[in-house]
């Protein structure tokens, strides 16, 4: 569903055709389950070919790089490449290298709550605080669009407050008749949590740890899902309608089957085993 206005999150899905490969050269990573070698910030990826797209994307998780598949930058790489540094790239422009790398980060907090503020003015229970919404979308839209050394002294922190103070008057609104049969406070650890068809609905589930829960078969409907951990939980049946603030990475990151309902916004991953629904045909039903 859109927003009123009609915002959508469809520029904050990355497209990689229109990025400099940024994820795969600016972030560092080391060996780990999640990657196979370890890599420096500013070290090209060496699966990251001369036309910046990745040589294994298709075989990412066989080849032992888990972790490329739960990352999103949220349109953060293209915004970067294509406005901020107007399609000049890293290669062919080396005096602007490491500032691109130093921005690529910063810009990636800022789509971030883009996409979690688009969502929350998307929701018919947050009518009241529209006008806030709006406010703090364009505020953040114009952050986006600074210099390259303006985002560099951005305090991006105090941003966020101001941000997260908004999400949380969401959550709020969206829950406000809530019961949830489990208090969860914010940052819970619940690593390898038997939840097997527990009742969850309506939950805070803010920065949980969820990695490795059994979540199989589990009623997770209308739960904030901001900042969770969902490394390997197992949602296979679970029932997440209606959630808020769960990204696709975070579904990326879980284990699940065809059973697993997910809110419109999301789609199965491939590496579930079920083929992948198409995002329209989803948010109609």
């Amino acid at each position: 569903m859109l927003p009123p206005d009609g915002r959508s999150h469809e520029h904050l899905h990355a497209k990689c055709e229109d990025c400099f490969g940024l994820c795969c050269v600016a972030l560092p990573f080391a060996a780990s389950a999640d990657f196979a070698l370890d890599k420096n910030g500013g070290t090209p990826c060496p699966n990251l070919q001369s036309d910046f797209r990745c040589g294994i994307h298709q075989n990412l998780r066989q080849k032992g790089f888990k972790g490329c598949t739960v990352y999103e930058c949220f349109g953060a790489g293209q915004k970067v490449s294509q406005v901020t540094f107007q399609g000049k790239d890293w290669r062919n422009y080396t005096e602007t290298t490491k500032e691109m790398f130093d921005v690529f980060p910063i810009m990636q907090q800022l789509h971030e709550m883009l996409w979690y503020l688009t969502e929350a003015l998307s929701l018919k229970a947050t009518t009241s605080i529209h006008t806030e919404l709006h406010q703090a979308i364009d505020q953040t839209e114009k952050l986006t669009l600074l210099s390259p050394e303006e985002l560099k002294r951005l305090d991006v922190p105090a941003h966020r407050a101001e941000v997260n103070a908004l999400l949380l008057k969401t959550s709020e609104l969206v829950r406000a008749d809530s019961q949830p049969k489990h208090k969860i406070t914010r940052g819970t650890d619940l690593i390898g949590a038997k939840l097997r068809k527990a009742d969850l609905r309506e939950a805070n589930l803010r920065g949980a740890c969820l990695i490795a829960a059994d979540l199989r078969d589990a009623d997770i409907r209308k739960v904030d899902f901001i900042g969770a951990d969902l490394r390997d939980a197992n949602l296979s049946g679970a029932d997440l309608t209606g959630s808020i603030f769960l990204t696709q990475a975070q579904i990326n990151a879980a284990k699940g089957d065809a059973r697993t309902k997910l809110p419109h916004l999301l789609s199965h991953p491939t590496h579930w085993g079920v083929q992948k629904q198409n995002k329209t045909q989803k948010s109609s039903k």
